[in-house]
């Protein structure tokens, strides 16, 4: 086992680089942490910093720090080393795995200024035509955010390069005579050579960050895996995008504040969001013209461009930052600085709100395309799955018979094509009364409410539009009725033989397209409490992301329509 001294960093080091959750220590011979390989919580993972080595006393795991690092994220022990320093800023840039002596920690690192907007252009410009983007991005922004291949290519995306190309192609770059000094991203290794900050464990998406000018001004990266912090839950995602930046660098820079823009400069309504994709998203989707922080409180490039885009026409800005504004006060703060910004810059600003499911409005619609093709296929269904589901008076079998009459080409017969049995099929032919007599014993009225979250004179919720483990860390046992108001009385109709599962589905379904008659709320989503009552019998649900969990619910302390009514 080679001493600590033959590598530029120690346990330690390695130790916050992979983010392990220290739990106690012992003087400085042994420190105790979580196990990031056995996912034990812990802390039964021993750190001894004067031999360089660690154990795990739960899953017998043990071995060196770059077996620490290489086991935790499945590298070999050369890429574990080179990841390491490059992380850390110390040791040999090669691929290759070569003790040296510890450096002498970084205290004074030289920055320099930012370059000319156009510089910056021309070199990101530049490096993007070197780039490329791998088949397994191109399916991600296909299949889960609805681009085409044209929009894809329009908006410029490409794929991380791998770290040890990173030297090559600032040297083309510079070649080419681009400017890589004062470029975020770009920054100077030990040995005097250009080079720029893409790491192999934070490879990703390279997603272009345009001004209202056009002009390239950064570049962000989303992450193939998410960095979680030290002390995140294990249900915590981690962070999912990274600015490409050299802070902290010899010569680097820092990214600043960019606003993303995509569409018209001079258009009248602007829409504002959080995140670039989402805005290139969204405007693919609407051709509306957003504008996108980097971060929801990263909003000092506002007020320079409100006052640019008043000078160019627009009279009203659109805040649509992510529907969690309700429950997160950081984001709420966002959204509210958006407002005051447009204000001060004598613009109009109104909020965006729409289905609170959907965290994004880019999700959002691109759930409503989703739905719009659904609705096409619900207009496939039969008669008899239409009428057991409450969808249609049952004269509407007359207008389905001729239908059926009237096109020779359809290919069923008419007991398929209606849905019915042959039996049934003959009722409907000679005594249509006794058809509807039969189908009417096959389904059932099941009368439902709907209680939602009371936003009347309180901002946010801790869990708001957010499953039942929110509420129960928020310190609920049961949802608090007195915070909810009834926001529709109604009835639903469904096959007999439906599961009770289905028909909260068939409710969540029916208050999420278009909204029956007399609702008065948002469309139902997590943190909403559906009751289902019939006689005597009264069951409550709390809507969480996936299901409806059986709760006990006050609804004599929900506020009634009239009185959010008339509160307004």
């Amino acid at each position: 086992m080679a001493s600590g001294t033959d590598f530029p960093f120690n346990i330690m080091e390695v130790a916050e680089l992979l983010r392990l959750n220290i739990r106690r220590r012992s003087g400085t011979r042994v420190a105790y942490a979580d196990c990031p390989i056995c996912g034990d919580r812990r802390g039964k993972l021993g750190l001894y910093p004067e031999i360089d080595t660690w154990r795990c006393y739960h899953c017998g795991e043990s071995g060196g720090m770059l077996a620490l690092y290489g086991k935790t994220h499945g590298v070999g022990n050369s890429q574990a080393y080179q990841e390491i320093c490059e992380a850390l800023a110390v040791g040999s840039p090669g691929r290759e795995y070569t003790p040296k002596t510890k450096a002498e920690p970084v205290t004074d690192v030289p920055q320099v200024q930012r370059a000319s907007p156009q510089d910056i252009h021309r070199t990101l410009t530049a490096l993007l035509a070197l780039l490329t983007l791998s088949h397994t991005h191109r399916e991600h922004l296909r299949a889960k955010r609805g681009l085409t291949d044209g929009q894809i290519g329009q908006f410029g995306f490409r794929s991380t390069p791998p770290g040890h190309l990173c030297r090559p192609i600032a040297a083309r770059l510079i070649k080419q005579g681009c400017v890589v000094e004062g470029v975020p991203g770009f920054y100077m290794a030990k040995d005097g050579a250009w080079t720029m900050k893409f790491y192999n464990r934070t490879s990703g998406i390279v997603i272009p960050l345009r001004g209202a000018d056009g002009l390239l001004q950064g570049l962000q990266i989303r992450l193939d895996h998410p960095i979680k912090k030290e002390g995140d839950p294990p249900e915590k995602s981690g962070i999912k995008y990274l600015p490409f930046t050299s802070t902290g660098k010899p010569m680097g820079v820092t990214s600043g504040n960019p606003i993303h823009f995509v569409g018209d400069s001079s258009a009248r309504v602007v829409y504002v969001t959080e995140g670039a994709l989402k805005a290139d998203i969204t405007h693919a989707l609407t051709g509306r013209t957003f504008a996108a922080t980097v971060g929801v409180n990263n909003t000092m490039g506002l007020d320079e461009l409100f006052a640019f885009l008043r000078r160019n026409g627009t009279e009203e800005i659109v805040e649509a930052e992510d529907m969690d504004k309700y429950c997160n006060p950081n984001v709420s703060r966002g959204a509210s600085k958006v407002h005051r910004l447009a204000v001060e810059n004598g613009l109009q600003c109104r909020r965006l709100v729409w289905n609170p499911n959907y965290k994004g409005i880019d999700d959002w619609l691109l759930a409503l395309r989703r739905k719009e093709m659904k609705k096409k296929e619900r207009e496939q269904m039969n008669f008899k799955e239409m009428y057991l589901n409450g969808m249609c008076p049952f004269d509407y079998i007359d207008g389905c018979a001729d239908q059926w009459r009237n096109r020779p080409d359809i290919g069923v017969s008419a007991p398929v094509f209606l849905g019915l049995t042959h039996e049934e099929y003959e009722m409907f032919r000679q005594k249509p009364a006794s058809l509807k007599e039969r189908l009417d014993g096959q389904r059932r009225t099941q009368k439902f409410r709907v209680y939602q979250l009371d936003f009347k004179g309180i901002e946010t919720y801790p869990f708001a539009f957010r499953g039942i483990e929110a509420m129960y860390k928020a310190g609920f046992e049961q949802p608090p009725a007195e915070s909810y108001q009834l926001v529709h009385d109604g009835e639903l109709t469904h096959p007999r033989d439906q599961t009770e599962k289905a028909v909260l589905e068939h409710i969540f379904s029916l208050c999420n397209d278009e909204l029956p008659e007399g609702y008065r709320g948002h469309s139902l989503s997590m943190s909403d409490i559906v009751e289902l009552y019939d006689g005597d019998n009264r069951d409550f649900f709390y809507c969480d992301e996936f299901k409806f969990i059986p709760v006990r619910f006050d609804a004599e302390r929900a506020k009634l329509l009239e009185e959010a009514d008339g509160d307004g």
